[in-house]
């Protein structure tokens, strides 16, 4: 009997020692193939963690049989989810286990506003790019426009232009809208007479990308980048369908409508998006004025791809919107005008617009490509006892040739740029038009591994021409560098020369309604010339194995020379120049689930005329912002945020109140809809509790500049309805 139980206990013993199995493998970056030591590795069900050693190996013991998840993670990378089973054909072999680096942190961008589709980290030209990630947390925050979206961006000021219609400019390091390009898939997306709706008329639901570049891009393309430019790139239709709804609703009275559809079908594709905004009038500080106008707007964009074959594909699309913006006095919008309640602010505006580019590879390094867009923008704006019509057709067309070596990349090309706007009697003698015809060449050659020059040089010709010197004849050359100078520090360097041809619509016409302004005199006037430089310096490191942070530290500077401005309602070039310098700071930091962020502008803007030196107006000198984001990916997320603007000069000579507001987003996503709250102005900083935003009376009111906020606490929420993703 007792050799019978020896022989029992025996079977057991052995049995449970073969049940228990070992786990290797070594753990890297999948685009680097660097090893990832502080990995971790864990199996939920056994509950069981282990870290990475100093060469990327996991080793887990004591596994039974059977089949198991294993998670592997690490700070700044997405997570490797398998399951395995136990015992293992081969248990003494190791696994190699690569994971691929998320946004933010170590992510591989590609950058299409170059032209070269070249990695972030490679581009000696100092570009920021928002990622997809990030576009989907700022959708839910503002569905309907990307007002937000640029506003939260350091280095960039979202600027109110109108009291009751709720326009608004944006500038980059302290300069007008008017020295920054605003494009879409390297297309101009808008022309002048757009003027400050141009924000407030393009919804984030269609985006993939926004790239940034921040001081001169003339010579990328041509006059009016003088502080930089905008690229919003839009997402392209994949082998599995996406069908997106979003419907949001605001305590201002607002609520938006979008819709979003891609697929790609062997050699066709589409991308279809259509969206419908409305608001009513809302007055939160009960002045009698509508701080948010009441806006209806309706926008339908489809895109057809096509790839003929390897080496031939394009697409083309199609842009139309109507917008109709009703803002003022609360009475007169509500249908009850009296004697003393009159005054309002309309804008109607109807655009179509198409796109086409083509692209012929003719290998794997080159290629030529070929752009073009022709938009019509119809825009009535009106006041009491005035109302300007007028229509703008404008075309973009460009051919380029892209060549991407091993250690080389070449862009050569040439543009056609044509703008021809009418008025309306009596306003007929503000038609203008301008033609451009350019072509540039671009070069990026990777020296060393550490060292890269980028140089390019445009060359433009502009009719009518403005006044002598240039003749409407431009030399735009420009050079930037990249030092790889370790694992963990980079640096670029470079600058280049700017213009601006001298235009009616500016931030100066547009707040008054262009309704004294005179007719361009293009023999009395200069174009504005300028020229730039910044410089920045990054740090990349992890800390240990549990977090990881970035540091970006930017200093800028650039000069316009005789800056165009409006005295007694003619446009005319400043007796001077203006400075704009500064710095910009942004640090990352990233803690498992945790992310933090710190952003600080510092703009020195200043208007050199006459020999005196004067602040410019409506430029805070600080700004700062902080947000911290707690997220489970695609199940949770949580976001606060807090801004600071100080106080800035403003045009009657006083100075404006500094504000901080703060803001806070809840976002629960399931496989098939996202449940999303944000809050925003929570501190309820309002300019209307500090001061009048008008002198004279409600029946012909004379606004003050708009520095800060009028809407007060804007809360939001929705739902995302994802049928296929």
């Amino acid at each position: 009997m007792k050799i019978f139980f020896f022989l029992i206990i025996s079977i057991l013993f052995s049995q449970l020692v073969m049940g228990q199995n070992t786990f290797k493998a070594i753990v890297r970056n999948g685009n680097t193939k660097e090893v990832l030591k502080g990995a971790t590795a864990t199996i939920p069900y056994l509950k069981i963690t282990v870290k990475a050693d100093t060469n990327g190996v996991i080793l887990i013991s004591n596994i039974p049989n059977g089949k198991f998840e294993i998670e592997i993670s690490y700070v700044g990378y997405g997570k490797s989810e398998k399951v395995y089973t136990f015992p293992r054909q081969r248990p003494e072999s190791i696994i190699e286990i690569a994971l691929e680096p998320s946004s933010g942190e170590l992510t591989e961008v590609n950058i299409q506003t170059t032209r070269t589709n070249q990695n972030l980290r490679d581009i000696p030209t100092r570009i920021e790019a928002l990622p997809l990630e990030e576009l989907d947390e700022k959708s839910t925050m503002r569905p309907g426009d990307i007002k937000m979206l640029l506003g939260e961006a350091t280095g960039i000021h979202v600027q109110q232009t109108s009291a009751v219609s709720g326009a608004a400019s944006f500038r980059i390091q302290g300069l007008d809208s008017r020295y920054t390009q605003l494009l879409q898939d390297g297309m101009p997306l808008y022309s002048g007479f757009s003027g400050s709706l141009s924000l407030l008329q393009i919804s984030p639901l269609d985006l993939k990308q926004v790239e940034f570049i921040k001081g001169s891009a003339s010579t990328l393309y041509g006059g009016g980048a003088i502080a930089g430019l905008v690229n919003l790139i839009s997402k392209t239709p994949q082998s599995a369908p996406e069908l997106t709804f979003l419907l949001n609703g605001t305590n201002a009275k607002g609520a938006d409508a979008s819709g979003y559809y891609s697929r790609k079908w062997g050699h066709v594709g589409t991308t279809i998006f259509g969206s419908y905004n409305y608001n009513n009038a809302y007055d939160p500080s009960n002045i009698g004025l509508s701080a948010i106008p009441l806006t209806k707007r309706f926008t339908i964009k489809p895109k057809v791809f096509f790839y003929l074959d390897e080496k031939n594909s394009g697409w083309f699309g199609v842009n139309t919107s109507y917008e109709n913006r009703y803002g003022g006095d609360m009475q007169v919008i509500a249908g009850k005008t009296d004697d003393i309640h009159q005054y309002f602010e309309r804008n109607k505006t109807f655009r179509f617009s198409t796109q086409l580019s083509f692209t012929h590879k003719f290998d794997e390094e080159s290629s030529i490509n070929f752009k073009n867009s022709v938009g019509y923008f119809d825009r009535q704006l009106g006041k009491p006892g005035f109302n300007f019509k007028g229509k703008e057709l404008s075309s973009f067309s460009e051919f380029n040739y892209v060549r991407n070596g091993e250690r080389t990349n070449w862009v050569a090309g040439t543009n056609l740029i044509t703008d021809h706007f009418t008025a309306s009697p009596p306003q007929n003698n503000l038609d203008q038009n301008l033609t451009t015809i350019g072509a540039f060449i671009q070069n990026t050659y990777k020296i060393a591994d550490w060292f890269s020059m980028e140089s390019g040089l445009r060359l433009d010709k502009n009719s009518p021409a403005s006044n002598k010197p240039s003749n409407g004849l431009f030399i735009l050359p420009r050079v930037n560098a990249l030092f790889k100078l370790d694992n963990h520090f980079t640096s670029r360097i470079g600058g280049g020369l700017g213009y601006k041809m001298p235009t009616l619509f500016n931030d100066q016409s547009e707040q008054d309604g262009y309704q004294n302004i005179k007719p361009l005199n293009m023999g009395n006037i200069k174009a504005e010339q300028s020229y730039g430089a910044n410089g920045d310096l990054n740090y990349r490191s992890s800390i240990g194995s549990e977090a990881f942070i970035t540091i970006n530290q930017l200093f800028f500077y650039t000069k316009v020379n005789k800056p165009l401005m409006v005295q007694n309602s003619e446009l005319i070039n400043a007796p001077g120049h203006l400075i704009t310098k500064g710095a910009e700071t942004n640090i990352k930091l990233v803690m498992d689930e945790l992310i933090f962020y710190l952003g600080y502008t510092y703009t020195d803007t200043k208007q050199h005329f006459n020999g005196q030196s004067n602040t410019q107006p409506l430029t805070p000198r600080n700004r700062v912002s902080l947000d911290v984001t707690y997220e489970i990916e695609k199940s949770f997320r949580f976001g606060a945020e807090s801004f600071y603007t100080s106080h800035q000069l403003l045009n009657n000579g006083t100075i404006g109140q500094s504000y901080i507001t703060f803001g806070l987003l809840a976002q629960k996503m399931w496989k098939r809809f996202d449940l999303f709250i944000n809050a925003e102005n929570l501190t309820d900083r309002r300019q209307t509790r500090w001061n009048s935003i008008y002198t004279g009376s409600i029946t012909n009111p004379n606004f003050e500049d708009i520095y800060a906020p009028l809407d007060g606490v804007v809360i939001n929420a929705g739902i995302r309805i994802k049928l296929f993703n």
